[in-house]
């Protein structure tokens, strides 16, 4: 595409601009805040001075805690199991009484050394460590962000390290993982910790699955995990007897909640979240509450958004659709910076993006693209400074 602009007659000036950078983070090179940075100095590198504001967005997924650190949360480490057992620091947010907790910070992908999978061991039990740090630290609120799990358990550990037990059939602990869901024989959710009871848990998610069968946990998202399709099988199978015998534990809502939207989220993660009684709202549009991006938008007249791959998976829940969607009504031009784009304009302009700024678009190198993410994406801010700003 070209800079052109539209002429202005002589002697007009645009009127004083106020810009929001509002994007999630560019997986693999970028993270939201640094995607802030690099797009508010591309900018004030053309126009000196601009008034940027710096909110970035996260849509439960990895990176919502820092997110809600960037916009004044406080961040609270802690130690807890890593998806495989082993130790690790994790990090909720909280400001007041609001704690954001990010399950992929204790059971993501990332927490599994590089190129090695567990599809049937993986555990959610670290992520119900972070719950209850986060009740421990007062709060009364949990948003729960869910998104990037290394874990396809039905959230089995999770509930176990909140207080429940699930026995076998000879009454011992079944294994950690969604493998060992398989000799599951009862249930007792009677130890779970008392406060869950009093407190406004949201299950914040991009993902509607169930939790089993062809649109399920296992089958959509298992591969991406590392189980083959013996795993994806075994996985299914063990997640449906684990409902079974939570309907034997706490009645028919166990079956209705297994084939509610959001209980396939994360391995599953989501129906153990909806078990504790949990409201389920897409991610982006939880976080943008909790944010406070309606008053920031409020004070912006051009609203920057995007992630690393505008595609169709965008137009599903995504930050960028999300925060478009809220500027459209309000009444704000949007612009997209990304690194790749696979949405042509008519896309684009039904999500309210009146135009997106690939990368690609000044380094058609995508191996470059994300050595050098943040250059390129200064230049890229610099374009769009002079073709909104100036």
């Amino acid at each position: 595409m070209n800079d052109t602009r539209e002429a202005r007659p002589a002697g007009t000036e645009r009127p004083a601009q106020r810009v929001l950078v509002a994007a999630d983070k560019f997986k693999g090179s970028l993270t939201a805040v640094q995607v802030a940075e690099r797009v508010t100095a591309g900018l004030r590198r053309v126009v000196p001075g601009l008034e940027v504001e710096a909110l970035p967005v996260a849509d439960g997924g990895d990176g919502t805690v820092d997110a809600a650190v960037a916009a004044g949360f406080e961040r609270h480490e802690v130690r807890v199991a890593g998806p495989l057992g082993h130790e690790v620091t994790a990090a909720f947010a909280l400001r007041g009484e609001t704690a954001v907790v990010e399950m992929a910070e204790a059971s993501g992908l990332q927490r599994l050394p590089a190129g090695v999978f567990a599809p049937l061991t993986a555990s959610t039990y670290g992520s119900g460590e972070l719950v209850r740090a986060a009740l421990d630290a007062g709060a009364r609120t949990i948003v729960f962000g869910v998104g990037g799990s290394a874990t396809t358990d039905g959230g089995a550990g999770m509930l176990s390290a909140l207080g429940a037990r699930f026995l076998d059939a000879e009454g011992e602990p079944v294994p950690p993982g969604g493998g060992g869901l398989a000799s599951l024989a009862r249930a007792d959710l009677s130890g779970l910790d008392a406060r869950l009871a009093s407190v406004d848990l949201v299950l914040a998610s991009d993902v509607d699955n169930p939790l089993t069968g062809p649109a399920g946990a296992p089958a959509v998202y298992g591969p991406q995990k590392g189980a083959s399709p013996d795993d994806v099988e075994a996985l299914d199978a063990g997640l449906a007897h684990y409902a079974k015998v939570l309907e034997e534990t706490i009645g028919p809502r166990a079956a209705e909640l297994a084939a509610s939207a959001g209980a396939g989220a994360a391995g599953g993660i989501g129906y153990a979240a909806l078990i504790l009684g949990a409201r389920f709202r897409r991610g982006i549009g939880v976080m943008l509450d909790v944010l406070g991006f309606a008053p920031a938008l409020e004070r912006a007249s051009l609203v920057i958004t995007g992630e690393g791959s505008l595609d169709a998976q965008t137009l599903h829940g995504k930050a960028p659709a999300g925060v478009a969607a809220a500027a459209r009504a309000a009444g704000r031009e949007v612009v997209a910076v990304c690194g790749r784009l696979a949405l042509p304009a008519e896309a684009l302009e039904k999500a309210g993006i009146g135009r997106a700024y690939p990368l690609t678009e000044l380094e058609p190198d995508v191996g470059r693209c994300l050595a050098d993410a943040g250059p390129i994406l200064e230049r890229v801010a610099e374009r769009i400074a002079r073709n909104h700003l100036t």
